[in-house]
């Protein structure tokens, strides 16, 4: 019952304030790309079952292309221009739409079938293929310049697909094969790593290597969440320690295809690493050092004249506290002797004593050294020491309120 009431406090904590405390943090790559505003032309081409077969515009617009402007469709030698009235589309039509990078990146990730007319042959059909897309330049005196990306053979040359093509001069109205490329004309490339590699050397194109960024491989989002799903079942029901569920939940998403090896080594921080070595130096140096003892009793003396149930919450506080730098397993084998001896020195039942370092070593938010789960989220949500203090620390605050206030109604001492 005790568990349940400091659940709902810490439900209701989260609930009402993450919106305002956690971060919402990207990679410097996805910020530079989502910042720029740049409308590429692009082109997509319907198929037989492609999700635009059959559609039709609502007030000039398609609902189907959410933050794409519909410049012209090309259906055979006639050339539609909006506004679109009376219309719905039909395989073998050219649909020439604006958008941003981000727009496009967003749609080929939840649609992969969208852009599959430009992304097909060769290596772009491989299974579960590492792909990156990337902004290049058409270079000043560029051989490139006053030519079509079609006449160039351009994804023989470079082995990258033309999604989109910026130019600031003006407004294009073309199909993609069609548009004459002039220098100064930015290009959304989408190609293997390794081939961005070879056309650093490239004196006809500058490639913006800041630009490039990863396109998730959305063809394994169901199986990743199963396994993720079965991790969390695992550690949660104790079939597992939560080391072992976590280890083999990521050599399963490696053997399903999910991530390959070079992504799975770019999720290690090494800063982990580093935080769980200083801790556990601290815990052992605290506890030689007999500097646990001296907080506790020096807790212990200031709290005992207010009666048994200021002792009981100053634990928890402590306890509370601690956790979040000695982690919650060290905190609750230090302290459960401490309560014990505490309680008995007291003449009363120890059993709330040994509770309260039960739920206080729980209370291990403020800090990312303070639990497993906390170090590994902390990498993929781009999150900093200061953020887990920031948002954990009144938690513990609130929790420690919480007990202090109900234990007088759940405990007899």
């Amino acid at each position: 019952a005790f568990g349940l009431v400091l659940s709902a406090v810490g439900m209701a904590y989260i609930l009402i304030t993450s919106r305002w405390l956690l971060p919402d943090r990207e990679e410097l790559s996805d910020q530079i790309a989502s910042s720029s505003g740049k409308q590429y032309v692009a082109q997509l081409e319907v198929s037989v079952g492609h999700f635009l077969s059959g559609k039709a515009p609502i007030a000039g617009m398609f609902a189907d292309l959410p933050g794409m402007t519909v410049r012209m469709i090309q259906r055979g030698e006639r050339a539609i221009l909006p506004p679109f009235e009376d219309i719905s589309l039909a395989p073998g039509d050219l649909v020439i739409v604006a958008a941003t990078r981000q727009v496009l990146s967003d749609a080929i990730a939840s649609k992969p079938d969208l852009l599959n007319q430009m992304l097909r042959g060769g290596e772009m059909d491989e299974p579960n293929r590492s792909l990156l897309l990337a902004e290049a330049v058409i270079a000043p005196g560029s051989r490139m310049a006053g030519r079509t990306v079609e006449l160039l053979g351009f994804r023989r040359l470079t082995r990258a697909v033309v999604l989109g093509i910026q130019r600031r001069s003006r407004m294009i109205r073309s199909r993609l094969g069609e548009i004459r490329l002039e220098a100064g004309d930015t290009l959304l490339l989408c190609a293997p790593p390794d081939a961005f590699q070879e056309m650093r050397n490239s004196r006809d194109i500058i490639l913006l290597e800041w630009s490039s960024s990863e396109i998730p491989v959305t063809s394994k989002a169901r199986t990743a969440r199963i396994i993720a799903l079965l991790t969390v079942i695992a550690a949660a029901t104790g079939l597992l320690p939560i080391l072992h569920a976590s280890i083999s939940g990521a050599v399963i998403m490696i053997m399903a295809n999910c991530l390959n090896i070079r992504q799975a080594g770019r999720s290690l921080d090494l800063r982990i690493f580093m935080l769980i070595g200083a801790a556990l130096a601290m815990g052992i140096a605290l506890e030689a050092t007999g500097a646990v003892d001296l907080i506790t009793y020096t807790i212990l003396a200031i709290a005992e004249p207010y009666g048994k149930y200021a002792v009981l919450s100053a634990i928890f506080l402590l306890v509370a506290l601690l956790t979040n730098i000695l982690s919650n397993a060290a905190t609750a084998v230090l302290f459960t002797p401490i309560a014990i001896t505490t309680a008995l020195q007291l003449n009363t039942d120890p059993g709330p004593f040994v509770l309260a370092v039960i739920y206080a070593a729980n209370c291990c938010f403020a800090t990312p050294i303070a639990y497993q789960t906390n170090l590994l989220v902390m990498g993929p949500g781009h999150y900093k020491f200061s953020d887990y203090l920031r948002f954990g620390g009144p938690l513990v605050i609130l929790i420690w309120i919480a007990f202090t206030c109900a234990a007088p109604w759940l405990f007899v001492l």
